[in-house]
């Protein structure tokens, strides 16, 4: 749960981030492999401020970093729960076998 938080805030801070200056690497980058040739048109379609443009890179840049950070942030805490002193438990069983009679066989 700390996990998706983490991950959720910090793709919140790269869209702000990206929305200011599309610069911030990969999502530049990543726009233009996997969509070629459509900057023309998603540059003049307007949403909630901006172009499509800026927002699909400034996407690109959230999930990226997000996924990083929740990464980074579920290995340092699987390390500092290993670093933790293990529990010894004790348990004991007690184990009936056979009736309770003395069964002896003669040959």
């Amino acid at each position: 749960m700390k996990g998706a938080i983490i991950f959720l805030v910090v793709f919140a801070i790269l869209i702000l981030a990206t929305i200011g200056s599309t610069s911030i690497p990969p999502g530049k980058a990543i726009y233009q492999a996997a969509l070629p040739n459509t900057e023309q048109y998603t540059s003049t379609y307007a949403i909630a401020g901006t172009n499509a443009f800026v927002l699909i890179i400034a996407v690109f840049n959230g999930v990226i970093y997000g996924f990083i950070a929740w990464l980074v942030f579920t290995l340092a805490t699987m390390v500092m729960k290993k670093d933790k002193k293990p529990q010894n438990i004790q348990q004991t069983v007690n184990v009936n076998v056979g009736d309770k009679k003395d069964v002896t066989t003669s040959p």
